[in-house]
């Protein structure tokens, strides 16, 4: 009886374990810092390079979006905004974490299985 807890509560730890989510820190500063005009045009240059790929064009027109509309919008933006807009764009990742989270699952099944095995007389058998 004991070992089937102990296997339950190392099954639950390791779930528990796997599933906390990355944390990134950063110091931040206590006073807005001006940027220079290079990096506008470089941010910019960014943005405009994701608003021309096919999808996000495609997906821009479906929601009713003209490219002059947008142009328009990006030269009412501020030099801050358009900073944040172009790092928020090097963050984006399309399925950030999706596959991490199912290696680990699967990691975990693999773990907890291997471990009835190796503590109990019992064989588990995974058929298609």
């Amino acid at each position: 009886m004991a070992k089937k807890t102990l296997i339950y509560y190392l099954a639950i730890a390791m779930f528990v374990i796997g599933i906390v989510p990355r944390v990134e820190a950063a110091f931040v500063p206590s006073q807005a810092i001006a940027l220079p005009a290079a990096d506008r045009a470089e941010d910019l240059g960014r943005i405009q390079t994701v608003l021309e790929s096919k999808l996000v064009k495609q997906r821009l027109q479906d929601l009713g979006f003209a490219a002059d509309e947008i142009n328009a919008r990006l030269s009412q933006m501020s030099d801050q905004q358009i900073h944040s807009f172009a790092q928020q764009l090097d963050d984006l990742r399309v399925g950030k974490d999706g596959l991490g989270v199912v290696i680990a699952v699967l990691l975990i099944i693999i773990l907890v299985i291997v471990m009835i095995n190796l503590t109990t007389g019992h064989r588990v058998v995974v058929t298609p």
